[in-house]
């Protein structure tokens, strides 16, 4: 294949990968599926006229990579931090937790009891598939209101972050007493730490460079910073998510020698232009990353017998927990229990389980039906989800504020008007 034909391919998926964002809310068809659909069908038609597949595995985890810190880092600028959001975060916070570590504890006792190996390696297998995907979760739910995007933006990105954390403390200590979880800790405030400094210090950067090529070096410094905390095992997605909300929360600044040297005035122009180089950003590694999963999806590993009925068991107890969490805390089941993708960090964490954890059973086939299976049942749930009117619209937002807060934002407006101002 000459590169004449390879660059007309590429341009020809991003093409279609805009296609597929503008047509999403017709569709209501999740882009990510589409793409790893081109990305298989590329696999299958070059395997078909005898073209020889080029081994993209060694460049998948750095696309994951490059994907997720721009995924988080894009949604995190709309993350407003407010006392009327609280109820959200709380929510968020518990969802994300919560069912992850029931999840982890039921699939780690299935491991261990039917596959017979020990507790340890056990738990490290089951952590990757008990996290939420954000990277396939907040592009899909364009169609929520507003309230129920900032959940599942909050809830996806938790879940990384404290799933990340806690394959970190199980796969990298064999020995777990009191250092262990002294040291765990103090990995924790090291990196808020790190992020509140490195936030402040990248604002200020964005503001006092007046060279015409401004914001790939901030890219670029925010990229290397997340991946020298991840070598000494640091839970880096902390970092990308306090810095987008960071950036996205200026106007909360009060103290005036703190204002002055930010210079609001100019980092509010520069924020704008700086998320809109970043959402280009996002789009070109999404499309990149997810086709190029898809062309890398075995027929052969996706139709396993040996691992489906495992995969399905695990699907299975992913949503039923989920469905019972949500009820518990009062959110509406439907239509955020379809919400529960796996995806671009349950891979990354997979490929980094240590040799010495790896199970026959959680391999390449296993993953790869658990990810499209979770992704095929959000896509079904997406195409039956119909928006809120009005009242319905009022009652789902009132399951986020407190109602203090909907009766002060109701006074004399009537329904319509109340729904104008909470989307506002």
């Amino acid at each position: 294949m000459n590169t004449a034909v390879i660059i007309i391919i590429i341009c020809a998926v991003f093409l279609l990968s805009y296609f597929f964002d503008i047509t999403s809310k017709f569709t209501r068809v999740p882009s990510v599926i589409l793409l790893m659909g081109v990305g298989f069908g590329i696999a299958q038609l070059s395997s078909k006229f005898g073209i020889e597949l080029v081994d993209f595995n060694s460049v998948l985890p750095i696309l994951g990579t490059f994907g997720l810190i721009l995924i988080v880092l894009d949604e995190s600028f709309d993350l407003e931090l407010s006392k009327e959001r609280i109820p959200i975060m709380r929510k968020s916070l518990i969802v994300a937790v919560f069912p992850m570590l029931i999840l982890c504890g039921l699939f780690a006792w299935g491991f261990f009891y039917f596959q017979s190996v020990s507790w340890h390696s056990a738990v490290v297998n089951a952590i990757p598939m008990a996290i939420i995907s954000s990277a396939i979760a907040i592009p899909s739910v364009h169609l929520l209101s507003k309230s129920l995007k900032e959940f599942v933006v909050y809830e996806s990105s938790l879940s990384d972050i404290f799933g990340v954390v806690l394959f970190n403390f199980f796969a990298l200590n064999e020995v777990f007493n009191g250092a262990t979880f002294l040291h765990f800790g103090f990995q924790l405030i090291l990196m808020l730490v790190i992020s509140f400094v490195a936030s402040i210090l990248l604002s200020v950067l964005l503001s006092k460079i007046d060279h015409h090529i401004k914001f790939a070096p901030i890219v670029v410094l925010v990229i290397l910073i997340y991946e020298l905390a991840k070598i000494y095992h640091l839970p880096s997605l902390i970092f990308i998510l306090l810095f987008g909300i960071f950036l996205g929360n200026l106007d909360l600044i009060k103290n005036e020698k703190f204002k002055a040297l930010l210079h609001p005035e100019i980092m509010d122009r520069e924020v704008k232009n700086f998320r809109k180089i970043v959402a280009e950003g996002t789009f070109l590694m999404r499309t990149l990353f997810f086709v190029v999963f898809g062309y890398l999806i075995d027929m052969q590993e996706l139709i396993n017998p040996s691992t489906m009925q495992w995969s399905v068991a695990i699907v299975v107890a992913i949503f039923v927990v989920r469905a019972i969490q949500l009820k518990a805390i009062g959110l509406p089941v439907f239509p955020l229990v379809f919400v529960a993708p796996r995806g671009l960090i349950t891979i990354l964490l997979f490929l980094s389980i240590p040799t010495v954890f790896s199970m026959e059973l959680v391999n390449n086939s296993m993953i790869i039906q658990v990810i499209i299976i979770t992704v095929l049942i959000m896509m079904i749930g997406m195409l039956f989800y119909k928006a809120p009117v009005k009242v319905e619209a009022l009652e789902e937002e009132a399951s986020f504020f407190p109602k203090k807060v909907i009766e002060e934002a109701l006074g004399d407006n009537n329904e319509e008007d109340l729904s104008t101002i909470i989307e506002e």
